[in-house]
Formats: C-alpha cells, sequence, structure tokens
C-alpha cells in the first residue's frame, strides 16, 4: 500500500477530449456480418499499428458476441505480424464455448488475406467466493508527479530525445512514470517499473469500454522493463523490441479513467525475448488486472 494518505479521485484531464474520442472511435467496430467487425487504426505516422489497439479493438470484437450478464475476466494472445495502419483489420470472431457459467471466444485479425494476430477471450457470470490480492507497491500519489508533458517540456538534462517523444506527445492515455532516473543515470538496474496512467478524459460508464481501453493500455511501457536490468531500453536504435504475445486477468471492477497505478518486473531475459508481469492497481490499493507479456528485445548488432 502506499505510504501517502488515499486521496479522492482526480477528475480526468478535459483537455485532451478529442484524443480519447479518437480512440473510443477506434474502438467502436463496424459489424459486416454476425461475427465479422472491422477496425481502422489512427492515421498518425505510424509504421505499424500499436500492439494495444489490435488487443482493444480484438476484446471489443469478441464482447459483441456475448450476453451483456458476462464480463471478461482473462484474454491471451499473440502477435503473428506487424499490422498495416493504412488499411482496415477485419475481426473473425469464432464461438468456442457458451457454458452455463463460462463462454468463450476466439477471434483472428486479419490484414491482406493473412491473420496478424489471434486471441482467446473467457467471459463468466458475476459470482462470489474466495478473495485475497497481492499488496500495491509504494508509490507517490499522481498528484504529487509533474506532468510528463510539462515536465519535458521545461527541459531535463540526459532524457533521450526518443524517451522525451514519447512521453512528450498527446495521447488518449496520461502516463506519469513514478521514477526517470533510469533514463537519466543508464546503466544496469532492478527491473522494476511503476507508471501511473488512466484515460485523457471521462469515458462512458459502460465497463466493456473500460476493460477495452485497458487492454489498449496494457501494452503501453510493459516491454520495456525487460531491458532495466541491461541498462537500455526499447527506445535505444540498437535494440529490436516487439511484442510476441499478451495476456490480461480482469479481477475487479475499475474505470480506466480514474488513476490505476501499472507495477510492472521482469524475472527473466534470453533468447533474444524479454518477459514482464504487470499488476494494475486503483489508487486505493484494489488489485483489478494482471498482464504478462513476452516480447522481442533483440540486439540489432547480433
Amino acid at each position: 500500500m502506499p505510504s501517502d494518505p488515499v486521496l479522492p479521485p482526480e477528475p480526468a484531464s478535459p483537455t485532451n477530449p478529442d484524443i480519447v474520442a479518437e480512440l473510443l472511435a477506434i474502438l467502436d467496430l463496424e459489424r459486416l456480418e454476425t461475427d465479422l467487425f472491422r477496425g481502422v487504426s489512427p492515421q498518425n505516422g505510424w509504421k505499424r499499428v500499436f500492439g494495444g489497439q489490435v488487443v482493444g479493438q480484438a476484446l471489443v470484437a469478441a464482447t459483441r458476441t456475448v450476453p451483456s450478464a458476462r464480463a471478461p475476466h482473462s484474454l491471451h494472445a499473440y502477435f503473428l505480424l506487424g499490422g498495416d495502419p493504412s488499411v482496415p483489420i477485419v475481426y473473425e470472431v469464432e464461438r468456442i464455448r457458451d457454458g452455463q457459467s463460462f463462454t468463450t471466444r476466439r477471434v483472428k485479425a486479419i490484414q491482406h488475406g493473412r491473420a496478424i494476430f489471434a486471441m482467446t477471450a473467457s467471459y463468466q457470470v458475476t459470482e462470489s467466493g474466495h478473495a485475497h490480492q497481492a499488496a500495491m507497491p509504494e508509490a507517490p500519489p499522481p498528484e504529487s508527479l509533474p506532468d510528463t508533458k510539462s515536465l519535458l517540456a521545461k527541459g531535463v538534462p540526459g532524457i533521450p530525445a526518443a524517451v522525451a517523444g514519447y512521453f512528450g506527445r498527446p495521447r488518449p492515455i496520461e502516463l506519469k512514470p513514478v521514477d526517470l532516473r533510469r533514463y537519466l543515470e543508464g546503466g544496469p538496474q532492478a527491473p522494476l517499473c511503476n507508471v501511473w496512467l488512466r484515460a485523457a478524459s471521462t469515458l462512458p460508464d459502460d465497463p466493456a469500454i473500460h476493460q477495452a481501453v485497458l487492454a489498449y493500455a496494457s501494452d503501453m511501457t510493459l516491454l520495456d522493463a525487460t531491458l532495466i536490468a541491461h541498462g537500455c531500453s526499447v527506445f535505444d536504435a540498437d535494440i529490436q523490441s516487439a511484442s510476441l504475445d499478451h495476456a490480461l486477468w480482469f479481477h475487479r471492477p475499475f474505470r480506466a479513467d480514474d488513476w490505476l497505478l501499472y507495477a510492472q518486473d521482469s524475472p527473466n531475459a534470453a533468447g533474444a525475448r524479454g518477459f514482464a508481469r504487470g499488476q494494475i492497481f486503483s489508487r486505493d490499493g484494489t488489485l483489478v488486472a494482471s498482464v504478462a507479456q513476452e516480447g522481442l528485445i533483440r540486439p540489432r548488432s547480433a
């Protein structure tokens, strides 16, 4: 639990409503047929589709084939090919199982006639039972941390330009790293990283929207945790990085427009791959979701 007193939720910033509206539009898929959907990507100059976007859109596609009384509790996905942001992505949903308590869906994302992504998601009716959770690591409240865009605008000696560009640009998800020393000091450090995140403006109340937005955000910064122990980052030009798979478990209700602490660690790296885990806590210390991911972290000189 944080050592600082728990503060009431801070209203989401109204400064970027258009950016969040664009994200919601991207997650609002077009239905082509009963179990067939089409999504688009933002035209922001990126050469590849952001992995979190595909995870979020695939979750939306699956959820739209499931009764509203059932909520997703887990998803497991593989990134197969880099997505092309210039053309739509078609999501094909397969209805694997509809049981008394659980529903299972498989989703395939297709571009240019090939599968670029595959995901299985499981849904459950609401039930009660035994409950426990890990404790949230100590972290300063988000209000005590400078807005990253403002921080970098003032100039921070030693911050690489690529890092400044990533954290400084407007985005639908606000990010506040708890500690930027790894980018300032360099050198190997303990593979731990805490980041506060939330949607940049208030979201509709529909829980499915908050789940899709968190799925989108869960691919942010996680792979970079695998390089902390080696004194480098995904922003380094000599590192070829890409997400290979992604797993997400939803534990408890949450709002993605309230601050959430993304506590990340990396227990292993080997074979040009890094493995990272994440625990996502609401600001009152409730564990709302867990994440795991393996990614390519190949030295370009190899």
